[in-house]
C-alpha cells in the first residue's frame, strides 16, 4: 500500500511496501526555473552526503534510486528514538548515547555537519542507530558549524525529553570527545555559544 507518512517544508515521505521515496514538492512562491534548480541540487547533494555517511560506517537506509527530485531508498522498521527514548532503561539509554556521540564525531571528522540532530532523525533498529534525514545536511570543517550542530541536539533533548536530557548529553559528549581530536576546542566553541544565546535572550 501506497501512503505519505511525512511532510515537511521541502519534501513529502511516501511509503511504498519497503521502500521511503523523499520527493521534493514544487514551490510556488518561488520561480519556476529556480525552484526545479535548487529542488535538483538539494536532492543531489542530500543523496551524496548518505552515501558518504554510509561509507564512514554509520548507520544510514540504503538509496535505491533516485531522479533529479527524489530519492528512494530503504524503509528503516525501527524505533523512533523521539517516541522511545523515556521508555528504556538506563543501560540501554548509555548504549543509545554513546553510539550517538561515535557518530556525530565520525560525521565531524570527515566534514559533515547533519543540521537537524533530533531524536526525529534517530531510529534503533537492531541495537543499533540509524541516522536519517540529510536534507539540511552540508559539508563544513569550522568549528563552529560542528559546535553549532551539538548545540542544536542539546537543545532538542532539553526540549523533549525534558527528564533525561542531561545524562544522555553527557554520554553522548563523553563518547564523541574520545573519537573527536578537535573534541576539545568544539566544546569550548559550543559554551561561547550557548553564553552568546544566553545573552541574547536577556
Amino acid at each position: 500500500m501506497v501512503e505519505i507518512i511525512g511532510r515537511g517544508a521541502e519534501a513529502i515521505l511516501i511509503k511504498d511496501g519497503e521502500t521511503l521515496i523523499k520527493k521534493r514538492i514544487p514551490k510556488g512562491y518561488r520561480i519556476k526555473g529556480l525552484d526545479e534548480l535548487l529542488r535538483k541540487k538539494r536532492t543531489k547533494a542530500e543523496a551524496s552526503i548518505i552515501l558518504k555517511v554510509q561509507r564512514l560506517g554509520i548507520k544510514v537506509p540504503n538509496i535505491l534510486s533516485r531522479d533529479e527530485t527524489s530519492i528512494n531508498m530503504e524503509f528503516i522498521e525501527g524505533k523512533l528514538l523521539r517516541d522511545y527514548l523515556e521508555k528504556f532503561d538506563d543501560e540501554t539509554l548509555k548504549n543509545i548515547s554513546y553510539m550517538i556521540g561515535k557518530d556525530i564525531a565520525k560525521l565531524h571528522k570527515a566534514g559533515i555537519i547533519h543540521g537537524d540532530l533530533t531524536t526525529s532523525n534517530m531510529l534503533l533498529k537492531n541495537n543499533e542507530i540509524y541516522f536519517i534525514d540529510f536534507g539540511l545536511s552540508n559539508h563544513s570543517i569550522k568549528i563552529e558549524d560542528k559546535a553549532v550542530d551539538l548545540h542544536l541536539l542539546k537543545e532538542a533533548l532539553i526540549s523533549k525529553h525534558n527528564k533525561i536530557w542531561e545524562d544522555f548529553f553527557k554520554n553522548i559528549i563523553n563518547a564523541y570527545m574520545r573519537e573527536s581530536k578537535e573534541g576539545d576546542i568544539i566544546l569550548k566553541r559550543l559554551e561561547i555559544i550557548e553564553k552568546r544565546g544566553r545573552y541574547v535572550n536577556h
